[in-house]
């Protein structure tokens, strides 16, 4: 077996779990159901972002609904 058949191997961004990356692990890079729908809930409630400017198109929907 050689280096590059190796699987990688990462951390699960919620518990810090090492995960292999490959077949093996369904839920990759989470290492279980519950850490994934823990991010997705996270995500949900708005508790992590993309950092970027503000989306101003959704300003203008906003005005246009408060306008009739």
């Amino acid at each position: 077996m050689s280096v590059s058949d190796t699987p990688a191997v990462v951390k699960c961004p919620t518990c810090q779990q090492p995960v292999v990356w490959g077949e093996i692990s369904p839920h990759r890079p989470f290492c279980s159901k519950r850490c994934q729908l823990i991010d997705l809930g996270e995500w949900a409630n708005e508790e992590k972002a993309i950092p970027g400017a503000p989306d101003s198109s959704d300003d203008d929907l906003w005005s246009e609904g408060q306008a009739e």
